[in-house]
């Protein structure tokens, strides 16, 4: 018992870390693609309208990769080596807790005899709902017109707050591209 006292406040704490906003990544992409000849991104807007999710979103997510490509040194351009295109997906999540707590039951009556016990008590459901989203960002070269990479990050969003949503879009694409350019 003593060992699982001690053992409690990690318990918390590795709770704590698990249920933070992370983002989890993949990414793959094509062994044999060179991508230190990609020196130039544009926008592919008919993949980008097939995305499910509000032009508002689309806009954040779209500035987020820009920035993030403009970063690692690539250009934006009329006439690109590569074309940006997104995809996303939701799903939503609900968890129903049981809340009971209380007193009383079948037991140990006290003075030598088994009966029905009876006394305070609360019992009560709560639902938590969470939208858990996906992010891909696909990466296709322009000239062969084939995907040469695809991250993608998946976590919770944010839905009622603009500015912690814009932040967790951010979060989504930085932590997605941090896989661009493969290391090989």
């Amino acid at each position: 018992m003593k060992t699982l006292i001690k053992q409690i406040p990690i318990l918390i704490l590795a709770f704590i870390l698990s249920s933070c906003s992370s983002v989890r990544v993949a990414a793959d992409y094509d062994r044999e693609a060179n991508f230190d000849k990609y020196k130039t991104f544009a926008f592919f807007k008919p993949g980008i309208d097939k995305a499910e999710i509000s032009d508002i979103d689309k806009r954040r997510i779209l500035r987020a990769i820009e920035a993030e490509l403009l970063a690692k040194g690539m250009t934006k351009s009329e006439n690109p080596d590569m074309l940006v295109s997104i995809f996303t997906k939701s799903n939503q999540r609900v968890d129903v807790y049981n809340n009971a707590w209380g007193y009383g039951g079948w037991g140990w009556g006290g003075f030598n005899r088994w009966g029905w016990g009876s006394g305070f008590g609360w019992s009560g459901n709560s639902v938590s709902t969470s939208t858990e989203g996906m992010l891909f960002i696909d990466l296709i070269d322009t000239e062969k017109k084939e995907l040469i990479w695809q991250g993608s990050g998946t976590g919770y969003l944010v839905t009622k707050n603009v500015e912690k949503k814009e932040a967790r879009i951010k979060e989504f694409v930085a932590k997605t591209m941090e896989q661009f350019p493969p290391s090989k």
